[in-house]
């Protein structure tokens, strides 16, 4: 804003082209006088995530005008990862990360906006919208749409991961056609995001963690009709923020990161946190590493009994006492930093003294009956991943693997061969050229996990990659090894037969060959062409980050 009051795009004789333009497409005098509040909407009618956030757009709004400000509402982009999974379409989510965070710089920069309301749905949406306010540092919110409803099949509740598992078992003989296709009519009965504790609630429970979020603004269901007063409010909080002068790295702090961490950890959720949260970090200019995630997630029990390792989804979560009530848990263990500030111009720890527990909830446990005595994320290093990998163990019931190791160049080639039963008990599944550079884009690996674990095979088989995996992913899986193998990482030296030792309790990724075998191979390994040579997507190959730092563009 001006020293006057005004917004520099609009004040002044000098600005009158400006505001000509701007008065033809509705806006009066009065409004262009007050402060100009952006409302970046990721809205897109491909899928059920995003689908809704053009009706939640009118919300956010009347709170911002009733709040004294006037709202310029932008579209940018979304890519649908469960839409997208196992094709090549899938290479474009994690670009579309840094697309949608750069979008909504460039029309805040461009338009001077005096503060944000960022509406999210899908996946990376989330993490856009915060790796944006922490960049542009203006007074901003994150709005999250809210969860889809569970579908209902045979009797009981089902979400997107059922139908990825029912893929596999359908290739194994283990279902028929037309349960299939009674499954995929059911899955998803309406607008919101995926239901378990994927990616995306992942994410949204961690945006308000961070306190770029209202505690439990997030958990109110897509379709719940609560969710029209939780946009307006965000609207008027905007407002609050901006006069105040309270921008985002004044509440994105170290602490604050840690507290993220620790919803991730006790909520069992996805490991692409660790890619997302470190991208943050990265804009908000702060450090960040991998043992940080190892060091929280070892101290957090895993209290919330969610999809995809536990029972419930995320609308159960709702009904339980939300998100509130998990760092309601946190604070009165010791664990939640509760004096971090959010965007309620209140501590997190005072949002988290508000939580109601619903009597007879069984969605979060109290510490003492925790589902287990740390949380779900594991940093790995070793012969096989000098700079780190991350396995999520909520929902595995090993903690150690050696077997031989079955190498794919690609998700497609290792998918044919769990559809074609050629993977076997005891089998390392590697897939390579998958990273963020190499695939490029990283891609999500769920259509392989769900049909290893439709397939019969989660409790008995390994998946290591340096590409990523869905939130809806269980089973005994690796993702993220870095160095990746298109930049001469040692997965790029494994052959079919190579035995893979992965040992939880001592951190350990290894491939059991002599050092000097695998660097003699290294010495003699050429890297695959590049997958993309022009656009966007190879771009994006030569500029992107290892995972180990989060993936980042910058």
């Amino acid at each position: 804003m001006t020293d006057d009051g005004g917004n520099p795009l609009t004040s002044g004789p000098s600005r009158a082209g400006a505001r000509a333009m701007l008065k033809a497409v509705g806006f009066s005098d009065s409004d262009l006088k007050k402060p100009l509040i952006g409302v970046a909407n990721t809205w897109i009618e491909i899928g059920p995530c995003n689908f809704h956030l053009r009706d939640l757009a009118v919300h956010v709004k009347d709170g911002i005008r009733a709040a004294g400000g006037t709202p310029m509402e932008f579209n940018t982009v979304s890519i649908s990862d469960g839409i997208t999974m196992g094709t090549e379409g899938m290479r474009a989510s994690l670009v579309s990360r840094e697309v949608i965070a750069d979008s909504i710089e460039l029309v805040t920069r461009g338009n001077g906006f005096d503060g944000l309301v960022v509406l999210v749905g899908c996946d990376k949406t989330i993490p856009a919208a915060s790796m944006a306010l922490a960049r542009l540092n203006v007074p901003g919110v994150v709005l999250y749409g809210g969860s889809i409803a569970p579908g209902t099949w045979n009797g009981h509740d089902v979400t997107i991961q059922d139908v990825y598992e029912a893929i596999g078992a359908h290739a194994a003989g283990r279902m028929s056609d037309a349960d299939l296709c009674r499954l995929e009519d059911s899955a998803c009965p309406g607008a919101g995001a995926c239901g378990g504790q994927f990616t995306a609630n992942t994410m949204a429970i961690a945006t308000e963690f961070l306190g770029l979020a209202a505690l439990g603004s997030g958990s109110v269901p897509a379709n719940d009709p609560k969710k029209a007063a939780v946009a307006r409010e965000a609207g008027e909080r905007v407002m609050a923020l901006v006069r105040k002068g309270l921008k985002p790295r004044d509440i994105i702090t170290k602490d604050a990161l840690e507290n993220a961490i620790a919803s991730v950890a006790t909520t069992g959720g996805s490991t692409n946190a660790v890619l997302h949260l470190m991208a943050i970090a990265y804009e908000a200019g702060l450090e960040l590493s991998l043992g940080d995630f190892d060091r929280i997630s070892a101290r957090v029990p895993l209290l919330a009994d969610l999809k995809p390792s536990g029972r419930f989804v995320a609308t159960d979560l709702h009904a339980a006492g939300g998100s509130a009530l998990v760092a309601q848990r946190l604070l009165d263990a010791g664990i939640l930093h509760g004096s971090a500030r959010t965007v309620t111009g209140r501590s997190i720890g005072d949002e988290a003294r508000t939580a109601v527990e619903t009597p007879g909830q069984q969605v979060v446990r109290p510490v003492d009956r925790a589902l287990k005595s740390s949380g779900g994320l594991v940093i790995l290093r070793g012969s096989l991943a000098p700079d780190g990998a991350v396995l999520k163990i909520s929902g595995a019931n090993r903690l150690q693997h050696r077997g031989p190791a079955r190498v794919f160049d690609s998700e497609e080639a290792a998918f044919d061969a769990v559809q074609h039963q050629t993977i076997k008990p005891g089998d390392v599944v590697v897939i390579r050229y998958e990273g963020p550079s190499g695939g490029p884009g990283m891609r999500e690996m769920l259509a392989v996990t769900g049909a290893i674990v439709g397939a019969g095979l989660g409790e008995s088989v390994a998946l290591v990659t340096d590409g990523r995996f869905s939130g809806a992913t269980r089973g005994f899986a690796v993702g993220h090894i870095a160095p990746e193998a298109s930049r001469g990482g040692p997965l790029a030296a494994v052959r079919d037969g190579d035995l893979i030792v992965i040992d939880v309790p001592n951190r350990k990724l290894d491939v059991e060959i002599a050092e000097s075998v695998l660097k003699q191979r290294l010495s003699e390994w050429t890297g695959p062409a590049p997958r993309y040579t022009t656009g966007v997507l190879a771009k994006y190959a030569r500029l992107v980050s290892s995972a180990a730092t989060g993936a980042v563009t910058g």
